[in-house]
This record gives structure tokens, C-alpha cells and sequence, in this order.
């Protein structure tokens, strides 16, 4: 099972709409292994809510965390230490279920009670960017080389957003991370041209902001962006 790792510039980007149509494009798994903020609800829950693809599943996360806040800091509130291991060997049960499930007839396919990612891609969503601390000496990137998947990057075009989009590409390029290029969210000038010059990183697509992205606007931009992506994998 190949994994995509969704990744943005910043918090607020855009990075759960962008994780939820992919997803649906590619009748993926999704999961978000590290939540912090559960008072209003989970990303998890919300993906869940706007997929129609009957091929997609959603996973639990792995840490669940009450405090919005950075992950370390939040993990420390409740006493809990990060393990990006943790994470890369539950990724690594979710793997073999899959191939499990895939190579099963299918009624028990059919019948599986328990949420499967029998999916060729799984659509991992980080939180926050690239250096978001996980503990004290490991960050989000630690973790996405730990498990060796490929990136796309997400970009809101804003003032500044030059600036952390390439400050994102470096770290990604400092880190050797498979980078299959940017989806960029809202309109601004001519950001996302300069920016896919000077990252050295390919444009996917670029979607509108919306004030409700519910079903029909996820649907509609992942049969957008399903071609694209195909041709990336």
C-alpha cells in the first residue's frame, strides 16, 4: 500500500479539504495518526462526513488529544509522549491488513467489521507544517521520513505565503522527502507560478476557497484532480 503525506506551509492551509479530495479521487484510506484539538470535533470526523466514494475508509487515529495546541505540548497536558515508532508500526499493522483483506474472497470483504484500508493508497494528514514538534527532538518531518512516504504539499496563496512555501520546499529537499508536488488553495496574484519555479516542485491543481466544502465540492474537485494525480502515482 503506497502513502501520500499531506503537508502544508502552516496551519489552516487548507490541508484536511486538500487530504479529503484526494481521498475521495483515488477511493483511498485516510488517516490522521496525531489529532490535538478534539473539543469541536476531529479532522477524521469531518473526511468521514464528506466522502461518497464507497472505496474510501477512514482510520482511527493513533494519538487523540484534547488540548489545541502543538502536538508535544498537547501530549504533555495528558501525560503522553509521542512515539513516531508507535505510529510506524501501527502503519505497518494497517499495511498488512490491507494486503490481508485485498487477497480475501469478497463476501468476507463485504462482511469486515472493523474499518479496513483494503485501498491501493492510504492518505496520511499530518498536523500543522514540516518542523511541528512531536516530542522533544523529533518533528513532523522526522516522521514522514520515517515512513518513507511520498509528499504533497499544500499552499494557501496569501501575503507571506511565498516565503513559507519555499521555506517548506527546503526543508522537504534538507530532509531527501519524496515530493510529488503542490495543491494550492485560494487565489492571490501570481503566487503559485513563482512558487512552482522556485520550489523546483510541480503544481497537482489549485482549488477555491469555499465557505461550506461538503460533499458535491469535494466530489467535483476530485474528479478535477483524479487524472492528475493518476499520472503521478
Amino acid at each position: 500500500m503506497d502513502t501520500i503525506f499531506i503537508t502544508g506551509i502552516g496551519t489552516g492551509v487548507g490541508k484536511t479539504v486538500v487530504a479529503a479530495i484526494i481521498t475521495e479521487a483515488l477511493g483511498a484510506a485516510y488517516w490522521k495518526p496525531i489529532q490535538s484539538g478534539t473539543t469541536e470535533g476531529t479532522d477524521s470526523a469531518w473526511v468521514q462526513s464528506v466522502l461518497s466514494n464507497p472505496a474510501c475508509t477512514v482510520l482511527p487515529e493513533t494519538y487523540k488529544l484534547r488540548l489545541a495546541a502543538s502536538p508535544h505540548i498537547a501530549a504533555g497536558e495528558e501525560g503522553v509522549a509521542i512515539d513516531m515508532h508507535v505510529i510506524r508500526d501501527r502503519l505497518l499493522e494497517i499495511q498488512a491488513a490491507g494486503r490481508e483483506l485485498r487477497s480475501a474472497s469478497p463476501a468476507i470483504v463485504a462482511n469486515a467489521s472493523q474499518p479496513a484500508a483494503h485501498s491501493p493508497q492510504l492518505i496520511i494528514e499530518g498536523a500543522g507544517g514540516l518542523l511541528v514538534p512531536l516530542n522533544e527532538k523529533e518533528f513532523m518531518a522526522d516522521l514522514i521520513h520515517l515512513l518513507h512516504s511520498k509528499v504533497i504539499l499544500v499552499s494557501r496563496n496569501y501575503l507571506g505565503s511565498i516565503n513559507h512555501s519555499l521555506l517548506t520546499a527546503e526543508v522537504c529537499k534538507q530532509y531527501k522527502l519524496d515530493v510529488l508536488g503542490w495543491v494550492f488553495n485560494d487565489q492571490y496574484m501570481s503566487y503559485e507560478d513563482e512558487i512552482v519555479h522556485w520550489s523546483g516542485f510541480p503544481k497537482i491543481a489549485s482549488i477555491p476557497v469555499v465557505p461550506d466544502a461538503g460533499k458535491g465540492f469535494i466530489a467535483a474537485q476530485a474528479a478535477l484532480m483524479r487524472d492528475a494525480l493518476r499520472k503521478l502515482l
